[in-house]
């Protein structure tokens, strides 16, 4: 567990700049400037760490430097890029260590149309359904900063852009995932106690919610009821408050497992930030498994 928790943490903390790899045990950590070349300027080579090895290897791809500044980039999966640049969405295989170093792939997109009422260009991140856009069955999620997910299928000749709008607020802030177990792109509700899952079939309009049920005798609910955050008592009890001023700030994530079960995880994660110079000072995290049924088990067995 605590190797997952390590590569969570990674991952988590630097948001839309890190990719994982095709295998669950690598992750990329950073890039490492090289040079400069006439196509895409200063560049520099992948840097994964591998949680088998526990080695860190320098590989030879490179990736442009401007997509690790975060210029444009809006999100990436399965090591691909995803940038936003005046409405276009284009997709490209930088972050893919298995990818062509020469010939990398470029995929532009429709323009995407913001909502009405929905004035936000922020996303929170990307998902994909496969591991290749190039796939007629690989659907693309962004997830805007407010009510707005917007689906497409980037292989299809007349891709266009699905936008569907999330009347409840408390996925606003929401990241999504995309769920092989249920064939859907799903979002954990601020506070945690419901997913709402959407797709291009039945729920593009109206998503699909599942209640989370929490094993009364493990968990309580939080004294602020007006946000409906429920709170492990283990997992408080782990937590020492320094500074009794200083804010809690609660994420919740979806993730799911690369094995064929397909098993569905809910990670919390409480970071105190310092109200001082407003940098995370501690972090815990607590991992529920999540059954088909939406019962949320404390584990800390990842099979």
């Amino acid at each position: 567990m605590s190797h997952l928790l390590r590569r969570l943490k990674l991952s988590l903390r630097v948001g839309h700049l890190t990719a994982s790899s095709r295998y669950f045990s690598n992750c990329i950590i950073k890039v490492i400037p090289c040079g400069t070349t006439l196509r895409d300027g200063d560049v520099g080579h992948l840097a994964i760490y591998s949680y088998v090895d526990k080695v860190i290897d320098c590989t030879q791809k490179k990736v442009p430097m401007e997509l690790v500044k975060g210029i444009g980039t809006i999100g990436a999966s399965h090591g691909w890029v995803a940038t936003l640049k005046n409405g276009i969405v284009c997709l490209q295989d930088d972050f893919d260590p298995y990818a062509s170093n020469t010939d990398p792939k470029r995929i532009p997109l429709p323009p995407l149309v913001t909502l009405p009422h929905c004035q936000t260009q922020i996303v929170t991140n990307i998902a994909m359904s496969s591991s290749s856009p190039d796939d007629e069955d690989c659907i693309l999620a962004v997830k805007f900063l407010g009510p707005q997910l917007s689906l497409c299928r980037p292989a299809q000749r007349d891709c266009k852009w699905s936008n569907i709008r999330i009347s409840d607020p408390s996925f606003f802030s929401s990241h999504v995932m995309y769920s092989k177990r249920n064939g859907m792109f799903s979002m954990p509700a601020a506070g945690g106690n419901y997913t709402a899952s959407c797709d291009l079939g039945r729920h593009v309009n109206e998503p699909k919610i599942q209640m989370l049920s929490y094993p009364e005798e493990r968990v309580f609910e939080d004294l602020n009821l007006s946000t409906g955050e429920f709170f492990d008592k283990e997992f408080l009890r782990k937590i020492d408050w320094k500074f009794t001023d200083w804010s809690c700030r609660m994420e919740h994530y979806l993730m799911e497992s690369s094995s064929h079960t397909s098993e569905t995880f809910l990670v919390k994660w409480s970071k105190d930030i310092n109200p001082l110079d407003g940098k995370t000072e501690l972090d815990k995290f607590l991992v529920l498994r999540i059954d088909e049924e939406g019962n949320a088990v404390y584990t800390k067995d990842f099979g």
